[in-house]
């Protein structure tokens, strides 16, 4: 098949799996804007009343980050099982195994466009006016979606590979949940150099921390830190896309086994 139709597909897959999941549901497509902040509201209650945070904008700092690493981790976290789990398919049909993962990567996008929207709101009723300056924030969007992504083609490779490989990405999001500053800021560590590491090494905390300079406080991220993010998100998934694509039926037999 062609690109376009390939694309299109993924998507479909996606719509479709979007429908089926909220027909199970009583709240249907309320879920995705209910489970989110749920939460946030979780997080908000032990960090800020229970622990005193301390900060008076707690609420939408802490919006910013988690929001934007549910998109993450929730997608990660199911497109690495999307192989295995349409073995069934994949045992009947010869089809590209990167067309899983990407369409529970764009179910992820569907669900994140309706919890963007629902911040931007929150933004605006917290008396943060709306700039041309959130435009900056389409950038950091798109380089956060590569990422994703990249990280999906590798956990679905890595659980057809081995299945226990699937609580290790689990434990992994744990470990990016505590470590990427979604409940403490970044730029206030004890030692400035220490925060330049932090934002070196971890993208992930780069990248919430440039949701929050765009959003909260109408500055631009830092661009050549965020062209290197996504050159090195894309030539992780063009990487990723060749391994699978000669692989394909390994990959297949893996996931069948």
């Amino acid at each position: 098949m062609s690109f376009v139709q390939y694309l299109r597909l993924a998507d479909t897959m996606a719509r479709m799996s979007l429908r089926a999941e909220a027909s199970r549901y009583f709240l249907g497509y309320i879920w995705w804007i209910l489970e989110p902040m749920l939460w946030v509201a979780v997080f908000y209650v032990v960090f800020e009343v229970l622990l005193q945070a301390g900060r008076a904008d707690f609420l939408v700092f802490l919006m910013c980050g988690k929001l934007a690493f549910i998109w993450f981790s929730k997608s990660v976290n199911q497109a690495a099982n999307s192989i295995v789990m349409n073995r069934g398919l994949v045992g009947r049909i010869n089809v590209t195994k990167t067309l899983f993962p990407l369409a529970v990567v764009q179910e992820g996008l569907y669900r994140q466009a309706a919890v963007f929207l629902l911040l931007f709101c929150v933004l605006f009723a917290w008396g943060y006016t709306p700039s041309l300056a959130w435009f900056y924030v389409v950038p950091v969007i798109v380089v956060n979606y590569l990422m994703i992504v990249a990280c999906a083609y590798i956990g679905a490779c890595l659980v057809c590979l081995v299945r226990d490989f699937s609580m290790i990405i689990s434990l992994g999001m744990t470990f990016l949940l505590f470590t990427s500053g979604i409940f403490w800021d970044v730029r206030h560590l004890p030692d400035p150099a220490l925060t330049e590491l932090v934002l070196a090494v971890n993208p992930l905390a780069f990248i919430l921390d440039a949701y929050r300079q765009v959003l909260m406080f109408h500055t631009p991220p830092a661009w050549m830190h965020l062209l290197w993010v996504g050159c090195g998100a894309v030539a992780l998934l063009l990487l990723m896309v060749v391994v699978m694509r000669r692989n394909s039926q390994y990959l297949a037999l893996k996931a069948l086994s």
